[in-house]
């Protein structure tokens, strides 16, 4: 009797086209990279995790589906990748391999629906596992889950200070709350701030829109903090305005966590979020946000946060993301 698996390989090898996983097809793990576990990890440059999480938000729920949704959206570039041999950026005109890196999928870290608090001490032991280890990635979420993985990233990668970018719509600088309390997605960056070898003058925000607290100017004046609102990025374009803020998280610090809340870009190109707010990037400014961002040697992690698919019927919203995320390890690993 023939050996089903031997056969099974016979065929792929004589067969033209054969070996090449489909978009659609196999396993949705982020660029299909192989599943393993977080101890497992050796030779692996990027490790990708998913927090599946939505417990902290303050207005639309839905992002605990962003983690699927955006590996699911990431296998178009891995198939193209695979078909081709290697691609061409037509943005940029770089010649692209993604086989220069080795990414591994390590799942995602457990999430107690009903405590935040276990949640996030589940996402610190992640992060800091996989920064030991690896360049981490991690996939949301809602925006929260951003404190306890830089927390992770800081004591797993042994930093003593890490500069932080944060692409959004909105600060997440409140303290408290009166009715969500102090850990929240509005909290996380105020959480960030209060961690040792965190100063409010190693964080830039960039793309800052809408409706802050009062005297949110005065406050970002006495703390140090590195604002850049939307109106900045609109006069001095995205480029200047992004390499401006990488280099304030940079200055005196380890290395510098990078966060993209993909309310960051305008909802009527990615509705499918739980806070959208007019007036945001372009998929064009969130790009190229992504190129100067992958390109500076001093970005050590980043993550990609707030995707709810359930708001975007055309799935727009977690292809973008995904591309996001292509773009920035395109840039940092595979040129």
């Amino acid at each position: 009797m023939t050996d089903p698996t031997s056969r099974a390989a016979a065929f792929r090898e004589s067969t033209p086209g054969a070996d090449v996983e489909l978009a659609y097809a196999g396993l949705d793990t982020f660029l299909k990279g192989e599943p393993r576990d977080p101890d497992d990890l050796d030779g692996v440059d990027v490790a990708v995790f998913g927090v599946p999480y939505d417990g902290a938000v303050s207005n639309r729920p839905g992002a605990r589906y962003g983690p699927g949704a955006v590996r699911e959206a990431s296998a178009w570039w891995a198939y193209l990748s695979e078909y081709k041999g290697a691609l061409t950026n037509m943005r940029t005109g770089d010649q692209v391999d993604f086989d220069e890196f080795t990414l591994a999928d390590v799942g995602d870290a457990p999430v107690f629906p009903m405590d935040h608090e276990s949640t996030a001490e589940s996402v610190t032991a992640y992060a800091a596992t996989l920064a030991a280890r690896a360049f981490p990635v991690m996939i949301g979420g809602d925006h929260y889950c951003t404190f306890p993985a830089f927390r992770g990233f800081a004591e797993g990668s042994d930093h003593e200070r890490v500069g932080f970018v944060q692409i959004d719509a909105h600060t997440d600088t409140v303290s408290e709350s009166p009715v969500f309390g102090t850990d929240f997605h509005g909290s996380s960056t105020a959480r960030i701030a209060e961690l040792p070898g965190v100063e409010y003058d190693s964080v830039s925000q960039v793309g800052i829109r809408g409706y802050e607290s009062p005297d949110y100017f005065e406050f970002a004046e006495e703390t140090g903090l590195n604002l850049f609102t939307m109106r900045e990025v609109e006069e001095r374009g995205i480029g200047p305005v992004v390499a401006d803020a990488v280099e304030a998280a940079a200055e005196d610090t380890d290395a510098v966590y990078v966060t993209f809340d993909v309310d960051a870009v305008d909802p009527g190109f990615a509705p499918g979020t739980g806070t959208p707010c007019p007036g945001g990037l372009t998929p064009h400014q969130a790009l190229e946000t992504m190129e100067v961002l992958g390109a500076h040697d001093a970005v050590g992690a980043v993550d990609l946060m707030e995707v709810a698919p359930r708001y975007d019927a055309t799935e727009g919203t977690e292809r973008l993301a995904a591309y996001l995320l292509v773009t920035f390890l395109e840039r940092m690993f595979a040129r």
